[in-house]
């Protein structure tokens, strides 16, 4: 009888694409984070700049493990899951710890 080591070989995900700096407003689902980041959009007819905030899922592999507050850098890659396809690379600095709670 063959034995199963239960040990798989964990490839990391390939980065393509994009990459982005954003700050993380939410850690509670498992191994993935929301990250919001500010979007500046030029409004030509009006010769404006209109303020904007996009929230992006992204993937929290276990040896990252990004918290709420965090400033991270995230990158593209393939379709993880339906609203996933961004995966957390590095976290750039912690967040301050909340004495307030």
């Amino acid at each position: 009888m063959a034995e199963e080591t239960g040990n798989k070989q964990k490839r990391p995900l390939s980065i393509r694409g994009a990459r982005i700096v954003g700050r993380v407003v939410s850690d509670k689902n498992k191994k993935t984070v929301v990250v919001e980041r500010d979007v500046t959009k030029k409004i030509t007819k009006y010769k404006r700049l209109a303020r904007s905030r996009s929230r992006i899922q992204a993937h929290n592999p276990d040896e990252v493990g990004a918290k709420t507050g965090d400033i991270v850098k995230i990158g593209e890659t393939r379709k993880i899951s339906k609203t996933k396809s961004w995966v957390v690379m590095e976290i750039i600095s912690k967040a301050a710890d909340e004495a307030v709670k």
